[in-house]
């Protein structure tokens, strides 16, 4: 059984979004977690993490060209 991992972080709630759409319009699915907390005012100090299912992770970082 595989479990979320972390494509990719985000200072911004829109960067995230357009990233999970991005992911989402090529079939993978994808969540955004702490993008709540974020809007509170923590920013950089709190990130928001893009979550993508363990066997999409390679495919995921190649769409949005994380190392």
């Amino acid at each position: 059984m595989s479990g979320l991992v972390e494509a990719g972080r985000f200072d911004n709630r829109i960067e995230a979004e357009l990233a999970r759409i991005n992911l989402e319009s090529e079939g993978l699915d994808a969540v955004l977690f702490d993008a709540e907390m974020n809007s509170f005012g923590w920013g950089p100090l709190m990130p928001i993490r893009l979550m993508v299912i363990e066997e999409d992770l390679a495919e995921a970082r190649r769409l949005l060209a994380v190392p």
